[in-house]
């Protein structure tokens, strides 16, 4: 990635730019939250035709925010165009799933998007090119992007799970008492879906064991489901899905890429190279340090069997996407 001391501005794609999370995202962006406060950033908002004249309002308002760091906006409708000489491409836009439509032709409709998306970025992004995906479901459509940019080393393709990650810090904290700085080591595991497995098998609230301070009654039934379905919670309450968090979330994933997390770890969705049992080429959700620009997956940590469990069922769902869109003709053959 850019260094952060360059003078020259990162540049940063923002797909659905028009849509609701991009537009929470893009202000937090412009003012130096995602890479700090002194480095300069130029937005691209590449959005369908239908949604122009929301990235065009969204220009206009970032305009009038007079920010600093902010040193061109740029609207496409094209992946050539959007991703081109981009260093860090947040792929927020997807097709949501609707009334009647089954999980394939969900995985169909999102594979239009994503293989274009990652063949454009194969093309036409910067040699340092880092990629998060937003657009649900998050880790499948990263693997297709990821299959589809064979020149891009498939580590710098993530899917987030950090807004599950934050989610499960959240609850946590909101359980013991504590605030969210006395928490470490939480853990999501698997897929963006709600057979994910938040884990705090390793986690400590003030350098107490977490299942200690909150009950393992608690923190390994209540709590999991809590998590995996806060989702679901969220747009039964304010009739509509998350866009702050999801927004807030997607920041700490690329800072934390680009800044470092230090001796902290948190959970990122990662083409996996074999450790703790997931298949390698999965995208999947592991404990992981960032470290110089790159993600180094948290090594042995001991999984008993209640977990191994958890993170295999998660898997399970992943591979059977895996299989889904591979059957479609949407990943191209290994």
């Amino acid at each position: 990635m850019t260094a952060m001391n360059a003078p020259q501005p990162i540049t940063v794609t923002v797909t659905g730019a028009g849509g609701q999370i991009g537009y929470a995202a893009l202000f937090r962006i412009a003012s130096g939250a995602m890479f700090g406060a002194d480095q300069p950033v130029a937005l691209r908002l590449l959005e369908i035709p239908q949604g122009v004249k929301g990235a065009e309002g969204a220009a206009l308002e970032l305009i009038d925010g007079a920010f600093p760091l902010l040193a061109s906006i740029d609207i496409s409708t094209t992946p050539d165009e959007g991703f081109a000489g981009t260093n860090v491409a947040l792929l927020v836009g997807s097709r949501p799933r609707t009334a009647g439509m089954e999980r394939a032709d969900l995985l169909a409709a999102n594979g239009a998007i994503f293989g274009p998306q990652g063949r454009a970025i194969n093309e036409h992004a910067a040699d340092d090119v880092r990629v998060l995906v937003v657009g649900n479901p998050a880790n499948t459509n990263a693997l297709i992007a990821q299959r589809n940019a064979p020149d891009v080393p498939a580590e710098r393709f993530t899917a987030l799970t950090r807004l599950d990650h934050n989610r499960a810090v959240g609850l946590l904290a909101e359980r013991a008492g504590a605030r969210v700085a006395d928490i470490s080591g939480v853990t999501i595991w698997g897929n963006h879906s709600t057979t994910q497995y938040p884990d705090l098998s390793h986690a400590t609230i003030s350098g107490r064991a977490a299942l200690d301070v909150v009950g393992e009654t608690w923190g390994r039934g209540a709590y999991i489901e809590r998590v995996a379905n806060r989702g679901a919670e969220i747009i039964e309450v304010r009739g509509g899905s998350s866009v702050a968090s999801a927004a807030n979330a997607a920041i700490d994933h690329v800072r934390d890429w680009a800044l470092g997390t230090g001796e902290a770890w948190t959970s990122v969705s990662l083409p996996s190279t074999g450790a703790y049992g997931i298949p390698e080429g999965l995208i999947a959700s592991v404990p992981a340090h960032a470290v110089d620009g790159g993600w180094r997956v948290v090594e042995g940590l001991e999984i008993d069997a209640f977990s191994r469990a958890k993170i295999d069922a998660s898997v399970a769902e992943l591979a059977a996407e895996r299989d889904q869109v591979a059957a479609m003709g949407l990943i191209p053959a290994e």
